[in-house]
């Protein structure tokens, strides 16, 4: 069975992800040492806030005409693809539970998993971006998700020196 996303629906699944990332980030800065590593997730959290305020505009500033499907997709390849994306951990809101931050560790190997469960996130995220910006007319926002990518990219480019470091 197919799904007809329009532009609104793709922004909200995105601002669910940013959301779910906020979340994600003030959980692992909860079980992180204080200083430098605890404030570096509680920026990333403030980041991908400041992304679902983004996406957020973006739907404010869709008139109902853009809210229609405008992708020429008759086999409903994308919106299916979107849609793996949606029903996978990018959207449970739970990614942290898998990674088992709150094990008895040693602090090394829970900020080793914390690094790794965050790079796989915003992999995860760039994914799902990557895909939606099919749906997204240029004059929608489309420079606006590209920026998006980039700042993922630049979070997995920090937490893999960080992991890195670690070893």
């Amino acid at each position: 069975m197919g799904y007809d996303f329009n532009v609104d629906e793709i922004f909200e699944m995105a601002g669910q992800i940013e959301r779910n990332g906020a979340k994600f980030y003030r959980k692992i800065a909860e079980v992180s040492p204080k200083g430098d590593i605890q404030n570096l997730f509680l920026q990333f959290a403030e980041m991908e806030e400041g992304h679902e305020k983004v996406f957020i505009s973006m739907r404010d500033e869709l008139s109902e005409k853009d809210k229609e499907s405008r992708v020429f997709d008759p086999e409903g390849e994308s919106a299916q693809y979107l849609r793996s994306l949606a029903d996978l951990r990018v959207f449970d809101g739970n990614a942290e539970e898998s990674y088992n931050f709150s094990e008895d560790l040693a602090e090394e190997e829970k900020m080793k998993r914390a690094y790794r469960a965050a790079i796989d996130l915003e992999k995860e995220s760039i994914v799902f971006y990557q895909g939606m910006k099919e749906f997204v007319p240029e004059g929608l926002g489309k420079n606006r998700i590209n920026d998006i990518i980039k700042e993922e990219m630049k979070h997995i480019r920090i937490l893999s020196n960080k992991l890195v470091s670690r070893t």
